[in-house]
């Protein structure tokens, strides 16, 4: 490689690893012949989208307006998550999925003088930002593995770890957390958020609420009025199942939404992307069977799992993390051979686990199927 052309690059950069996506089924069927493969590893919606967006899709597609620029500050989106939040348009962020939030709040936040704080075994994009802004990553030790929450999020040492290094600027708190699964409650962030400084942004990752039982739901909403720092983003790709279109949101306080819209790239939402989402959070009848259909097979897969002698860690996502005792990467590849893709995440330092997203009862019954032949052989 050319050593003069790199000289300009940030340092964060150079020593970064791009983050590896799960593999498309088309990726499979090149790499090892193999036909009919499902694929279990990117948290998708099963059951797709709503039919309701699909027909709004077409509709929008016939109006032939593809080469107008779409609407760049989303305002009837906004209007309606406004109107689902109870909160003013002037506080929400919209994002290229809730990827891009994350994006634009370590370009807000974070530089060279400064550092990112989040757990252990959190979400792989949390790391790649802080570095790509050359920023210091602060990683607090989980839980556990005999917790009730087994590597999960411990506050308590985000606690301490805040309050030794003045220079964490912005914190990232998935919850529930992906790859774990693992989730808090309402207390232990509102236990935390008192104890953090208010030059400090809490990002509060929820792009797997709607898959959490409503019992331990909490209304962040209230929670924004109390605390001017915090930031709460969610995502389109999940329960709504419009991955392939990218939307996400924030809720944070104006002034930090003034800030987060200065760095936003004009644009980031599409007109088709746009719509889509307006449509989806009308049909939430649809989210409803979407999370029916995730409680039963999540709680049908766990017993199954836990019943072959195999460690399951507690999900309130739509997906679970399987530890099989070893190593993991046989067992993987194992399952590619059989048509199935799942997630190693030995990436997130816990290789002895995948993780399997919870697909269609035929979908999960398959991925058994495939596992015992795997662990038999």
């Amino acid at each position: 490689m050319n050593q003069e052309l790199l000289k300009r690059a940030a340092p964060g950069v150079l020593s970064l690893e791009a983050y590896s996506p799960g593999m498309p089924i088309e990726e499979l069927q090149r790499r090892l012949g193999v036909s009919n493969a499902i694929k279990l590893a990117s948290n998708e919606n099963p059951l797709g989208c709503s039919p309701r967006v699909r027909e709004a899709l077409l509709e929008a597609l016939q109006n032939d307006d593809l080469a107008r620029y779409p609407d760049g500050g989303g305002y009837r989106l906004k209007a309606r998550i406004a109107k689902l939040h109870g909160i003013d348009a002037s506080r929400i962020t919209l994002g290229n999925g809730s990827n891009d939030i994350i994006e634009l709040l370590g370009r807000v936040f974070l530089g060279p003088d400064r550092a990112a704080l989040f757990s252990a075994h959190a979400f792989a994009v949390y790391p790649i930002i802080t570095q790509a802004q050359s920023a210091r990553a602060v990683v607090a030790p989980p839980r556990a593995a005999d917790d009730a929450q087994p590597y999960g999020h411990d506050l308590q040492a985000f606690a301490e770890l805040l309050a030794g290094n003045d220079d964490i600027s912005l914190v990232f708190i998935a919850n529930p957390n992906n790859p774990t699964g693992t989730w808090l409650g309402q207390a232990e962030i509102e236990n935390f958020l008192r104890q953090v400084p208010a030059h400090v942004i809490v990002a509060l990752d929820e792009a797997y609420f709607e898959y959490t039982d409503p019992a331990l739901r909490f209304d962040v909403r209230p929670m924004l009025d109390r605390y001017p720092n915090l930031v709460v983003f969610r995502t389109f790709s999940k329960a709504y199942g419009l991955a392939s279109l990218r939307v996400g949101y924030s809720l944070s306080s104006p002034e930090i939404a003034d800030l987060l819209n200065r760095v936003r790239q004009p644009f980031n939402n599409n007109s088709l992307a746009l719509r889509a989402a307006e449509v989806a959070l009308d049909d939430q009848d649809f989210v409803a069977r979407s999370v029916e259909l995730n409680t039963g097979e999540r709680a049908r897969l766990t017993g199954i799992l836990g019943e072959m002698g195999l460690t399951v860690l507690p999900s309130q996502a739509n997906f679970l993390a399987i530890g099989f005792g070893r190593d993991a990467k046989p067992v993987h590849q194992g399952l590619l051979e059989q048509g199935i893709i799942v997630r190693p995440v030995a990436s997130y330092d816990l290789p002895e686990f995948v993780r399997v997203s919870i697909g269609t009862e035929a979908e999960n019954s398959r991925f058994v199927a495939a596992l015992r032949t795997v662990l038999g052989s």
